[in-house]
């Protein structure tokens, strides 16, 4: 049986909060190690949005995921609400440090639910989620936005002052603040970190419906060895090129979809319970999040 690796770090939070953006920047950090590819979903039983798997992570994959010196950071965002994942990590690493990436609550579900109709991974998972109403009972999605529920499970195991919460539109307003605070709580030496070349940000207008080209592309990619694609995948992120932007290989982005008001308001009950969890259990404010 393969040795689980060392990890003193875990970048957790939800899609749609910042993960991919800070995860690109503290590759820039010449101490710390940040998993590649950036979401290894090995550790968790959530594997993306829809997968789950609750066997024994495969840890000589995992160790993989590792290359260079420093502290290494697991950014698998999905192992926030996975119920699994803090009692795996408690076990293996019990004095990591965990960086929770919040949003604004109902937004934060509005950009979920697009980028997946985008993708059409509902489809390719066996559901539909074009109603929103549906979407949000499907816990695949609303699990994500009850961020009170999900750190009450690590606080289980972690105390509070392992867990650093970061408010995502801190990252767009404060970028070099919140990076001061993530090398603080990681007890490493601060870091002048080059913003402008942070391309990877996940936005919407990278979801481009893919061409019969673009797919032959994704899938023969697929089929390169680790070693080889690597390396490409790493110049062409550095420099912010997605190929499959390319109108050879995809189609213009669909407009974004909005919610109505009864829509939004399916919401307030569940997640104006679970902010007050979270400002009770962290100390963190929500005022602003609560649906009125």
């Amino acid at each position: 049986m393969a040795e689980v690796p060392e990890v003193g770090a875990f970048l957790l939070g939800a899609p749609k909060c910042g993960t991919t953006w800070l995860a690109e920047a503290l590759t820039q950090h010449p101490e710390i190690c940040v998993s590649d590819p950036k979401e290894p979903n090995i550790v968790a039983s959530h594997k993306g949005t829809f997968g789950r798997d609750v066997s024994e992570p495969n840890w000589a994959a995992y160790a993989d995921c590792f290359n260079g010196e420093g502290l290494r950071i697991d950014c698998s965002v999905h192992a926030m609400a996975c119920p699994v994942a803090p009692s795996r990590v408690a076990n293996n690493w019990p004095d990591a440090r965990l960086i929770i990436c919040l949003r604004e609550p109902v937004s934060r579900t509005v950009s979920h639910w697009n980028m997946v109709l985008d993708t059409k991974e509902d489809a390719e998972n066996g559901t539909d989620w074009s109603d929103f109403g549906e979407a949000w009972a499907d816990s695949r999605l609303s699990a994500d936005t009850l961020y009170g529920a999900a750190v009450a499970r690590w606080l289980h195991h972690f105390d509070r002052e392992s867990i650093f919460l970061i408010e995502a539109n801190r990252m767009r307003h404060d970028p070099s603040k919140v990076l001061e605070d993530v090398c603080d709580h990681l007890s490493l030496s601060s870091h002048l970190f080059d913003l402008e070349s942070v391309h990877n940000a996940n936005t919407a207008a990278d979801r481009r419906p893919m061409t019969v080209f673009g797919r032959l592309l994704r899938f023969t990619s697929s089929l390169l060895p680790g070693f080889i694609k690597g390396p490409i995948v790493r110049r062409l992120q550095t420099r912010g090129v997605n190929v499959y932007k390319m109108p050879v290989l995809s189609n213009k982005a669909p407009a974004k979809r909005e919610i109505t008001e009864s829509q939004r308001n399916l919401l307030a009950k569940e997640v104006n319970a679970d902010l007050a969890l979270l400002e009770e259990s962290m100390g963190f404010d929500c005022s602003k999040w609560y649906i009125q």
